[in-house]
C-alpha cells in the first residue's frame, strides 16, 4: 500500500484525461495507492478543492498560502478557520520561493512565519516549499519553533546539509518525480544516504510526472513510479518502501485517520 503524500487534485485535467475525480483514485488504487493527501495552495482555492474531496474518506486536505500565490490574498484568521477544519491535517504549503519571487522575500517570510506559528498552535505538521531559500527556511523553522509540529520539506531537491538539519528539527523528506530525471544525479545520492523512516513519497501531481511519463500529466497513481525508484537507490524492496514511507505518514500526520 502506497500513500501519495502531497498531489494537487483540484488541479488535474478533469474533462479531457480524466472523467472526474473518482476516476483518478480509482486509477491510483488499482495500483495500490490507498490514501492521499490533497494540498491547499490558496485561501480563495480552498471552499472548492475541500468540495471536491469531500466524499473520500482516503483522501486528507492541508490548508495553506503557496509563497508564489501570497499576492492573491492572505488573511491570517481566514486561513485559521480553515484549517480547524477536521478533515485538515496540515498547514501548508506554506514556505519561500526566491528563484522565482526573489523581490518578494520580505512578504514570503512574513507569511511563512504566521503559517508556521498556526502550525504550532494547532500542533499539525507543516508541508515546506523551498526553493533558493535554504538558510531563510532553516532559519525561520527554527526561531518559530516548528520541531513542537514538525513537518515534511516536499518535492525535496536539496543538499544532503540541508536534509540532514530539517530531519534534526523533526521534518520528513518527501521524494517526487524529480528523482527519476536523468539529470538529478546530486538528488540520487541524497536519497541513498538518507534513512528510509524518515522518507515521504509524492506525485506533486498534475505537475514533475516520473519517468516513463515524463512530459505528461502527472497523476497519483504515478507515485508507485517513484517508490519503485526510491527502492532501487536504496537498496530495499519495493514492498519495504511501500510499508516504511506508509508508516512514516501516518506518524508524521496524526490528524489522519488509517482505516
Amino acid at each position: 500500500m502506497l500513500v501519495d503524500s502531497h498531489c494537487h487534485l483540484d488541479k488535474l485535467n478533469y474533462g479531457e484525461l480524466h472523467t472526474g475525480i473518482d476516476d483518478v483514485l480509482t486509477k491510483a488504487k488499482e495500483r495500490g495507492v490507498e490514501y492521499f493527501l490533497s494540498i491547499g495552495c490558496t485561501l480563495q482555492g480552498f471552499p472548492t478543492m475541500m468540495e471536491l474531496i469531500e466524499p473520500y474518506d482516503n483522501v486528507f486536505a492541508s490548508c495553506g498560502v503557496h509563497p508564489l500565490d501570497i499576492e492573491e490574498g492572505f488573511d491570517y484568521e481566514q486561513l485559521k478557520a480553515f484549517s480547524s477544519h477536521d478533515r485538515v491535517i496540515a498547514i501548508g504549503e506554506t514556505g519561500l520561493d526566491y528563484f522565482y519571487q526573489p523581490e518578494l522575500a520580505e512578504k514570503q517570510q512574513e507569511a511563512f512565519r504566521m503559517q508556521v506559528r498556526l502550525a504550532v498552535e494547532l500542533n499539525k505538521p507543516l508541508i515546506i516549499h523551498t526553493r533558493m531559500a535554504r538558510e531563510d527556511t532553516l532559519r525561520i523553522l527554527r526561531e518559530e519553533g516548528a520541531q513542537k509540529c514538525g513537518g515534511v520539506i516536499h518535492c525535496f531537491t536539496e543538499n544532503l546539509e540541508f536534509a540532514q538539519a530539517a530531519i534534526e528539527l523533526g521534518f520528513y523528506i518527501s521524494i517526487s518525480g524529480i528523482v527519476t530525471f536523468n539529470k538529478s544525479s546530486d538528488l540520487k545520492n541524497v536519497v541513498a544516504q538518507l534513512p528510509l523512516e524518515r522518507l515521504l513519497v509524492e506525485t506533486d501531481s498534475p505537475f514533475l510526472a516520473p519517468v516513463p511519463f515524463r512530459g505528461k500529466e502527472n497523476q497519483p497513481a504515478y507515485v508507485r513510479e517513484v517508490a519503485q525508484y526510491v527502492a532501487l537507490l536504496k537498496g530495499v524492496s519495493v514492498e519495504e518502501v511501500e510499508s516504511v514511507t506508509t508508516d512514516n505518514f501516518f506518524n508524521l500526520f496524526s490528524f489522519a485517520t488509517r482505516k
